[in-house]
């Protein structure tokens, strides 16, 4: 004789949508976390001329920089002296070809935002494989492009600081707020050095 075992139909999801969006957010936390030690965890990085960041990011490994490129710009925020808003539009943008796609062209082009980024190698052969269609190449200038350094080099200040270079921090949000007090402490210094 043969028993069949009969189970229960699963109780409905009590939980509500702020639960659920609540657990969803520790979860990424704690994947972040996680990831911390092994290095999954993404920092997007705006800085100045002089290497001091203005707006920084936190995101999952995997993440593209060019798909967080628009935000990290919209969160530049730099005080003006006197009266008035902030300043949030840079002058220039110099990124690498990682930042090469059409829409962040485009974007960079309504906002009025002058940019110096390398086309790829495949999109050059697009361009050229369209013939008159495939319209005129970006404009590119070698001499800006090579202040391209100012972002790494302020990623190698950052990483001065035991704590970002190591990611001892258990969770994204510390290790945030740790990169924003190492950023702070950047801008005091070269505020010492003289602007």
């Amino acid at each position: 004789m043969t028993a069949a075992r009969v189970e229960a139909p699963p109780a409905p999801d009590a939980r509500t949508s702020e639960t659920r969006r609540h657990e969803s957010h520790a979860r990424f936390h704690h994947l972040a976390s996680a990831a911390t030690s092994n290095e999954l965890v993404r920092i997007h990085l705006a800085a100045d001329g002089h290497g001091r960041p203005l707006a920084l990011m936190l995101t999952a490994g995997q993440r593209h920089d060019s798909v967080m490129a628009q935000a990290l710009l919209e969160r530049i925020r730099v005080p003006r002296t006197g009266p008035g808003r902030p300043r949030s539009t840079p002058d220039h943008v110099v990124a690498d070809k990682a930042y090469s796609s059409r829409a962040f062209r485009a974007y960079l082009r309504r906002r009025g935002i002058a940019a110096t980024i390398p086309e790829k190698d495949d999109q050059k052969k697009h361009r050229r494989n369209r013939g008159s269609h495939g319209g005129r190449p970006p404009g590119f200038d070698r001499k800006t492009y090579r202040r391209r350094n100012t972002v790494e080099r302020c990623f190698n200040h950052l990483k001065g600081f035991r704590g970002i270079a190591t990611r001892y921090d258990k969770t994204a949000t510390s290790y945030e707020a740790a990169i924003s007090l190492a950023s702070f402490l950047l801008w005091a210094r070269s505020f010492e050095d003289g602007p």
